[in-house]
Protein backbone atom coordinates (compact mmCIF):
# COMPACT_ATOMS: atom_id res chain seq x y z
CA UNK A 1 0.00 0.00 0.00
CA UNK A 2 1.59 3.29 -1.19
CA UNK A 3 2.25 5.31 2.02
CA UNK A 4 0.42 8.96 2.18
CA UNK A 5 2.25 11.71 1.59
CA UNK A 6 3.27 13.86 4.13
CA UNK A 7 1.98 17.48 4.38
CA UNK A 8 2.85 20.72 5.57
CA UNK A 9 1.07 22.96 7.67
CA UNK A 10 0.41 26.42 7.09
CA UNK A 11 3.03 28.43 9.70
CA UNK A 12 0.94 32.15 9.56
CA UNK A 13 -0.55 33.51 12.39
CA UNK A 14 -3.73 35.46 12.06
CA UNK A 15 -2.49 37.34 8.65
CA UNK A 16 0.93 38.28 9.81
CA UNK A 17 3.13 35.60 9.05
CA UNK A 18 6.46 35.30 11.18
CA UNK A 19 8.30 32.41 9.70
CA UNK A 20 8.43 29.74 7.09
CA UNK A 21 9.55 26.31 6.97
CA UNK A 22 11.56 25.05 3.63
CA UNK A 23 9.62 21.83 1.94
CA UNK A 24 12.32 18.93 2.74
CA UNK A 25 10.87 17.72 -0.65
CA UNK A 26 9.68 19.03 -3.87
CA UNK A 27 7.50 16.42 -4.27
CA UNK A 28 5.51 17.37 -0.81
CA UNK A 29 2.13 19.28 -0.93
CA UNK A 30 0.21 21.51 0.95
CA UNK A 31 -3.29 20.59 1.19
CA UNK A 32 -6.33 23.10 2.09
CA UNK A 33 -10.03 21.98 2.58
CA UNK A 34 -12.07 23.92 3.29
CA UNK A 35 -14.60 22.21 5.48
CA UNK A 36 -11.08 21.48 7.80
CA UNK A 37 -9.32 24.87 7.91
CA UNK A 38 -8.46 24.47 11.19
CA UNK A 39 -6.89 21.22 10.63
CA UNK A 40 -4.15 22.99 7.88
CA UNK A 41 -4.27 26.63 8.87
CA UNK A 42 -4.34 28.50 11.72
CA UNK A 43 -5.59 31.81 9.94
CA UNK A 44 -8.98 32.34 8.43
CA UNK A 45 -9.96 31.21 5.44
CA UNK A 46 -9.30 35.30 3.67
CA UNK A 47 -7.48 36.71 6.17
CA UNK A 48 -3.71 34.91 4.98
CA UNK A 49 -2.44 35.48 1.22
CA UNK A 50 -1.76 31.97 0.28
CA UNK A 51 -5.10 30.21 2.02
CA UNK A 52 -6.93 33.57 -0.15
CA UNK A 53 -5.14 32.58 -3.34
CA UNK A 54 -6.25 28.61 -2.66
CA UNK A 55 -9.39 29.13 -1.33
CA UNK A 56 -10.45 31.46 -4.45
CA UNK A 57 -9.92 28.72 -7.30
CA UNK A 58 -12.48 26.71 -8.66
CA UNK A 59 -12.47 23.12 -7.62
CA UNK A 60 -11.42 22.06 -11.36
CA UNK A 61 -8.07 24.05 -10.88
CA UNK A 62 -6.81 21.36 -8.01
CA UNK A 63 -4.97 18.43 -8.74
CA UNK A 64 -7.00 14.70 -8.73
CA UNK A 65 -6.36 14.78 -5.17
CA UNK A 66 -7.11 17.62 -3.89
CA UNK A 67 -3.47 18.85 -3.85
CA UNK A 68 -2.38 22.59 -4.55
CA UNK A 69 -2.11 24.34 -7.32
CA UNK A 70 1.00 25.80 -6.62
CA UNK A 71 4.61 23.88 -6.84
CA UNK A 72 6.86 24.58 -3.60
CA UNK A 73 8.86 27.08 -5.47
CA UNK A 74 5.86 29.18 -6.39
CA UNK A 75 4.92 28.89 -2.66
CA UNK A 76 8.18 30.13 -1.62
CA UNK A 77 7.78 32.79 -3.90
CA UNK A 78 4.26 33.86 -2.56
CA UNK A 79 5.24 33.60 1.26
CA UNK A 80 8.78 35.61 0.95
CA UNK A 81 6.49 38.30 -0.63
CA UNK A 82 3.91 38.07 2.17
CA UNK A 83 6.80 38.36 4.81
CA UNK A 84 8.66 41.08 3.12
CA UNK A 85 5.57 43.27 2.61
CA UNK A 86 4.13 42.45 6.00
CA UNK A 87 7.55 43.29 7.69
CA UNK A 88 7.98 46.48 5.85
CA UNK A 89 4.77 47.77 6.55
CA UNK A 90 5.26 46.64 10.56
CA UNK A 91 8.19 48.57 10.48
CA UNK A 92 6.97 52.16 8.80
CA UNK A 93 4.20 51.87 11.07
CA UNK A 94 6.49 51.54 14.35
CA UNK A 95 8.94 54.24 13.18
CA UNK A 96 6.08 56.72 12.37
CA UNK A 97 4.64 56.07 16.14
CA UNK A 98 7.60 56.70 17.86
CA UNK A 99 9.99 58.58 15.34
CA UNK A 100 11.54 60.30 18.00
CA UNK A 101 11.72 57.22 20.86
CA UNK A 102 15.78 55.68 21.73
CA UNK A 103 14.04 52.52 21.44
CA UNK A 104 12.55 52.70 18.00
CA UNK A 105 15.47 49.75 16.72
CA UNK A 106 14.42 47.37 19.50
CA UNK A 107 10.22 47.85 18.70
CA UNK A 108 11.19 47.27 15.03
CA UNK A 109 10.94 42.66 14.63
CA UNK A 110 13.81 40.93 13.21
CA UNK A 111 13.36 40.78 9.91
CA UNK A 112 13.68 36.99 7.95
CA UNK A 113 16.46 35.69 6.51
CA UNK A 114 14.85 35.49 3.56
CA UNK A 115 13.78 38.41 2.69
CA UNK A 116 17.47 40.47 2.19
CA UNK A 117 16.21 43.17 0.48
CA UNK A 118 14.17 44.70 3.71
CA UNK A 119 17.00 43.02 5.62
CA UNK A 120 19.61 45.85 4.15
CA UNK A 121 16.80 48.32 4.47
CA UNK A 122 16.82 47.66 8.34
CA UNK A 123 20.48 47.78 9.04
CA UNK A 124 21.18 49.81 12.03
CA UNK A 125 22.61 53.03 11.51
CA UNK A 126 26.41 53.79 11.28
CA UNK A 127 28.38 54.57 14.20
CA UNK A 128 27.64 58.01 15.51
CA UNK A 129 30.29 60.03 14.55
CA UNK A 130 28.74 63.36 16.37
CA UNK A 131 31.85 64.44 18.29
CA UNK A 132 35.03 63.52 16.13
CA UNK A 133 37.03 66.06 14.83
CA UNK A 134 39.20 65.84 11.64
CA UNK A 135 42.88 67.41 12.01
CA UNK A 136 45.03 68.72 8.77
CA UNK A 137 47.99 70.10 8.47
CA UNK A 138 50.85 70.74 6.68
CA UNK A 139 54.40 72.24 7.17
CA UNK A 140 57.81 72.02 6.42
CA UNK A 141 58.98 68.45 6.16
CA UNK A 142 61.19 68.19 9.49
CA UNK A 143 62.03 65.39 12.18
CA UNK A 144 59.44 64.80 15.36
CA UNK A 145 56.15 65.95 13.42
CA UNK A 146 54.60 63.07 13.50
CA UNK A 147 55.39 62.08 17.35
CA UNK A 148 54.67 65.96 18.52
CA UNK A 149 50.85 65.51 16.89
CA UNK A 150 50.14 62.14 18.15
CA UNK A 151 51.66 63.02 21.81
CA UNK A 152 48.72 65.96 21.68
CA UNK A 153 45.91 63.87 21.48
CA UNK A 154 47.78 60.77 24.16
CA UNK A 155 47.62 64.04 26.52
CA UNK A 156 44.18 64.76 26.09
CA UNK A 157 42.97 61.48 25.91
CA UNK A 158 41.75 61.23 22.31
CA UNK A 159 41.75 58.24 20.34
CA UNK A 160 43.34 58.52 16.63
CA UNK A 161 40.62 56.32 14.48
CA UNK A 162 43.13 57.83 10.91
CA UNK A 163 45.73 58.72 10.52
CA UNK A 164 47.82 59.55 6.88
CA UNK A 165 50.97 61.48 5.90
CA UNK A 166 52.91 61.89 2.79
CA UNK A 167 56.55 63.45 2.80
CA UNK A 168 57.37 65.25 -0.58
CA UNK A 169 60.88 65.22 -1.41
CA UNK A 170 60.59 67.86 -3.87
CA UNK A 171 58.70 70.57 -2.52
CA UNK A 172 59.75 69.26 1.18
CA UNK A 173 56.58 69.78 2.76
CA UNK A 174 55.01 67.53 5.23
CA UNK A 175 51.23 67.15 5.27
CA UNK A 176 48.90 64.89 7.81
CA UNK A 177 44.89 64.07 8.39
CA UNK A 178 44.23 62.89 11.27
CA UNK A 179 40.65 61.61 12.24
CA UNK A 180 40.33 61.79 16.03
CA UNK A 181 37.95 61.60 18.79
CA UNK A 182 35.78 61.29 20.57
CA UNK A 183 35.35 64.47 22.39
CA UNK A 184 32.91 65.16 25.12
CA UNK A 185 31.53 68.13 23.10
CA UNK A 186 31.76 69.77 19.92
CA UNK A 187 34.35 72.29 21.61
CA UNK A 188 38.33 71.51 21.06
CA UNK A 189 39.14 74.61 22.75
CA UNK A 190 41.71 72.71 25.39
CA UNK A 191 43.69 71.90 21.96
CA UNK A 192 44.24 75.24 20.60
CA UNK A 193 46.47 76.42 23.05
CA UNK A 194 49.22 73.02 22.12
CA UNK A 195 48.69 72.94 18.40
CA UNK A 196 49.74 76.88 18.69
CA UNK A 197 52.86 75.97 19.77
CA UNK A 198 53.25 73.22 17.68
CA UNK A 199 52.00 75.37 14.36
CA UNK A 200 54.94 78.08 15.90
CA UNK A 201 57.58 75.59 16.10
CA UNK A 202 57.17 74.04 12.90
CA UNK A 203 55.48 76.86 10.84
CA UNK A 204 52.52 74.53 10.27
CA UNK A 205 49.31 75.31 9.02
CA UNK A 206 46.84 73.23 10.61
CA UNK A 207 42.82 73.40 11.37
CA UNK A 208 40.58 70.94 13.33
CA UNK A 209 36.87 70.68 11.59
CA UNK A 210 34.39 68.46 13.42
CA UNK A 211 33.22 65.74 11.06
CA UNK A 212 29.23 66.41 11.88
CA UNK A 213 29.61 69.94 10.02
CA UNK A 214 28.86 70.01 6.22
CA UNK A 215 30.81 72.39 4.03
CA UNK A 216 28.65 74.58 2.97
CA UNK A 217 29.20 74.72 -1.39
CA UNK A 218 27.59 77.54 -3.75
CA UNK A 219 27.38 75.96 -7.36
CA UNK A 220 27.63 77.97 -10.62
CA UNK A 221 25.92 76.58 -14.06
CA UNK A 222 25.33 77.38 -17.35
CA UNK A 223 23.42 75.22 -19.75
CA UNK A 224 24.82 72.35 -19.39
CA UNK A 225 23.25 70.63 -16.26
CA UNK A 226 24.33 67.24 -15.85
CA UNK A 227 27.24 67.68 -13.33
CA UNK A 228 24.40 70.12 -11.03
CA UNK A 229 21.51 67.54 -11.19
CA UNK A 230 24.84 64.37 -9.88
CA UNK A 231 25.90 66.77 -7.10
CA UNK A 232 22.03 67.74 -6.25
CA UNK A 233 21.32 64.06 -5.97
CA UNK A 234 23.83 62.67 -4.25
CA UNK A 235 24.11 65.73 -1.50
CA UNK A 236 20.20 64.71 -1.31
CA UNK A 237 20.90 60.90 -0.79
CA UNK A 238 23.65 61.58 1.80
CA UNK A 239 26.59 60.72 -0.84
CA UNK A 240 28.58 64.43 -0.98
CA UNK A 241 28.75 65.60 3.31
CA UNK A 242 27.86 69.19 1.87
CA UNK A 243 25.58 71.76 2.16
CA UNK A 244 24.26 73.76 -0.98
CA UNK A 245 22.33 76.67 -0.20
CA UNK A 246 22.73 78.50 -3.08
CA UNK A 247 23.04 78.32 -6.93
CA UNK A 248 24.07 80.48 -9.38
CA UNK A 249 23.65 80.83 -13.06
CA UNK A 250 24.22 83.32 -16.49
CA UNK A 251 21.06 81.01 -17.73
CA UNK A 252 17.61 80.76 -16.08
CA UNK A 253 17.46 77.10 -17.43
CA UNK A 254 17.68 75.92 -14.26
CA UNK A 255 16.16 77.85 -11.22
CA UNK A 256 12.75 74.39 -11.38
CA UNK A 257 15.55 71.85 -10.20
CA UNK A 258 16.85 74.39 -7.60
CA UNK A 259 13.41 75.10 -6.31
CA UNK A 260 12.43 71.24 -6.09
CA UNK A 261 15.75 70.85 -3.86
CA UNK A 262 14.98 74.01 -2.46
CA UNK A 263 17.53 75.64 -3.23
CA UNK A 264 18.30 79.54 -3.22
CA UNK A 265 18.87 80.58 -7.25
CA UNK A 266 20.13 83.27 -8.73
CA UNK A 267 20.11 84.56 -12.10
CA UNK A 268 23.31 86.87 -13.33
CA UNK A 269 23.56 87.28 -16.68
CA UNK A 270 27.17 88.38 -17.86
CA UNK A 271 28.27 90.42 -20.89
CA UNK A 272 32.09 91.54 -20.97
CA UNK A 273 30.90 94.83 -19.67
CA UNK A 274 28.75 94.11 -16.53
CA UNK A 275 31.53 91.09 -15.72
CA UNK A 276 33.25 92.89 -12.93
CA UNK A 277 29.79 93.70 -11.25
CA UNK A 278 28.23 90.37 -11.71
CA UNK A 279 31.52 89.02 -10.03
CA UNK A 280 31.31 91.41 -7.24
CA UNK A 281 27.48 90.08 -6.45
CA UNK A 282 29.12 86.32 -6.27
CA UNK A 283 31.14 87.56 -4.01
CA UNK A 284 28.38 89.67 -2.01
CA UNK A 285 26.36 86.24 -1.96
CA UNK A 286 29.72 84.02 -0.74
CA UNK A 287 29.64 86.39 2.47
CA UNK A 288 26.46 86.37 2.81
CA UNK A 289 26.15 82.62 2.92
CA UNK A 290 29.26 81.71 4.83
CA UNK A 291 30.49 80.02 1.29
CA UNK A 292 33.60 77.49 1.49
CA UNK A 293 33.86 76.13 -2.07
CA UNK A 294 32.34 77.19 -4.93
CA UNK A 295 32.43 75.03 -7.81
CA UNK A 296 31.92 75.65 -11.21
CA UNK A 297 29.61 72.77 -12.43
CA UNK A 298 30.25 73.63 -16.12
CA UNK A 299 29.78 77.06 -15.78
CA UNK A 300 30.76 78.07 -19.23
CA UNK A 301 32.88 81.50 -18.62
CA UNK A 302 36.12 82.43 -17.46
CA UNK A 303 36.60 83.78 -13.70
CA UNK A 304 38.28 87.17 -13.86
CA UNK A 305 41.57 87.50 -11.98
CA UNK A 306 40.54 89.33 -8.89
CA UNK A 307 37.41 86.55 -8.30
CA UNK A 308 40.21 83.67 -8.27
CA UNK A 309 42.75 85.66 -6.02
CA UNK A 310 39.82 86.47 -3.51
CA UNK A 311 38.53 83.01 -3.62
CA UNK A 312 42.11 81.22 -4.16
CA UNK A 313 42.35 77.37 -3.34
CA UNK A 314 38.16 77.21 -2.77
CA UNK A 315 36.87 76.90 -6.59
CA UNK A 316 36.93 73.77 -8.30
CA UNK A 317 36.37 73.09 -12.24
CA UNK A 318 35.37 70.32 -14.06
CA UNK A 319 37.06 70.78 -17.29
CA UNK A 320 35.60 68.25 -19.71
CA UNK A 321 38.76 67.35 -21.44
CA UNK A 322 41.71 64.92 -20.19
CA UNK A 323 44.16 67.93 -19.52
CA UNK A 324 46.44 69.26 -20.73
CA UNK A 325 44.96 68.01 -24.24
CA UNK A 326 42.33 69.86 -26.15
CA UNK A 327 41.73 73.10 -24.07
CA UNK A 328 39.21 75.57 -24.54
CA UNK A 329 35.59 75.44 -26.33
CA UNK A 330 34.75 72.27 -27.73
CA UNK A 331 37.27 69.54 -26.57
CA UNK A 332 35.50 66.35 -27.54
CA UNK A 333 35.41 67.94 -31.14
CA UNK A 334 38.68 68.55 -31.25
CA UNK A 335 39.20 65.07 -29.77
CA UNK A 336 37.21 63.64 -33.07
CA UNK A 337 39.40 65.47 -35.46
CA UNK A 338 42.48 63.85 -33.71
CA UNK A 339 40.86 60.37 -33.52
CA UNK A 340 41.54 59.43 -30.17
CA UNK A 341 41.05 56.17 -28.51
CA UNK A 342 40.43 57.63 -24.81
CA UNK A 343 38.51 60.62 -23.77
CA UNK A 344 38.28 61.90 -19.86
CA UNK A 345 37.37 64.84 -17.38
CA UNK A 346 39.76 66.56 -15.14
CA UNK A 347 38.40 68.19 -12.10
CA UNK A 348 41.25 71.00 -11.25
CA UNK A 349 41.64 74.26 -8.69
CA UNK A 350 40.79 77.16 -11.18
CA UNK A 351 43.59 79.94 -11.36
CA UNK A 352 44.04 83.02 -12.90
CA UNK A 353 45.72 81.24 -15.79
CA UNK A 354 42.76 79.01 -17.95
CA UNK A 355 42.62 75.57 -17.52
CA UNK A 356 46.20 75.27 -15.70
CA UNK A 357 45.44 74.92 -11.94
CA UNK A 358 46.47 72.10 -9.70
CA UNK A 359 44.73 68.83 -11.11
CA UNK A 360 42.54 66.97 -8.54
CA UNK A 361 41.27 63.90 -10.20
CA UNK A 362 41.29 62.61 -13.89
CA UNK A 363 39.45 59.39 -15.23
CA UNK A 364 39.07 58.26 -18.57
CA UNK A 365 36.77 56.08 -20.96
CA UNK A 366 37.99 54.19 -24.03
CA UNK A 367 36.33 54.94 -27.36
CA UNK A 368 36.44 53.77 -30.91
CA UNK A 369 36.22 55.02 -34.19
CA UNK A 370 32.79 54.26 -35.06
CA UNK A 371 31.82 56.91 -32.43
CA UNK A 372 30.86 60.51 -33.47
CA UNK A 373 31.40 63.68 -31.86
CA UNK A 374 27.81 63.82 -30.38
CA UNK A 375 28.68 60.09 -28.96
CA UNK A 376 31.95 61.11 -27.52
CA UNK A 377 30.16 64.21 -25.85
CA UNK A 378 27.45 61.42 -24.21
CA UNK A 379 30.73 58.93 -23.35
CA UNK A 380 32.30 62.23 -21.22
CA UNK A 381 29.27 63.43 -19.46
CA UNK A 382 28.98 60.40 -17.36
CA UNK A 383 32.77 60.44 -16.60
CA UNK A 384 32.45 64.44 -15.75
CA UNK A 385 29.92 63.51 -13.14
CA UNK A 386 32.16 61.13 -11.68
CA UNK A 387 35.22 62.84 -11.08
CA UNK A 388 33.86 66.27 -9.66
CA UNK A 389 31.86 64.16 -7.64
CA UNK A 390 35.06 63.05 -6.15
CA UNK A 391 36.62 65.94 -6.29
CA UNK A 392 34.04 68.15 -4.23
CA UNK A 393 33.74 65.09 -1.85
CA UNK A 394 37.54 64.47 -1.12
CA UNK A 395 37.87 68.23 -0.54
CA UNK A 396 34.10 68.14 1.70
CA UNK A 397 36.17 65.16 3.53
CA UNK A 398 39.12 67.31 4.22
CA UNK A 399 41.78 64.90 2.34
CA UNK A 400 42.54 67.64 -0.44
CA UNK A 401 46.24 69.36 0.22
CA UNK A 402 47.67 72.23 -2.23
CA UNK A 403 51.55 71.64 -3.17
CA UNK A 404 52.27 73.93 -5.48
CA UNK A 405 50.80 73.44 -8.53
CA UNK A 406 49.74 69.86 -7.73
CA UNK A 407 48.21 68.03 -5.17
CA UNK A 408 47.98 65.69 -2.13
CA UNK A 409 44.76 63.77 -1.96
CA UNK A 410 44.70 61.09 1.18
CA UNK A 411 42.06 59.04 -0.43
Amino acid sequence: MRQRQRRKRCETGHGAPSARKQFARPGWTHRRRRAHASTWCKCSADSCRVCSEWSGRASPQWGPRGESPHSPAKLRVILDGVVTAWYNKRALLLRASVANSSSTQSLIPKPSSHSPQLARASRPLPFNMANDHILTLSCPDKSGIVHAVTGIFADNEHNILDLQQFSDPVSDRFFMRVHFGPTETESTEHLVAPFEALAARYQMDYDIRPVARKMRVLIMVSKIGHCLNDLLFRMKNGQLRVEIPIIVSNHPDYEPLAKSYGIEFHHLPVTKDTKTQQESQILDLVKQHDIELIVLARYMQVLSPTLCAAMSGRIINIHHSFLPSFKGAKPYHQAYDRGVKIIGATAHFVTADLDEGPIIEQRVARVDHSMNAKELTEQGSNVESQVLAAAVRWYADRRLFLNGSKTVVFT
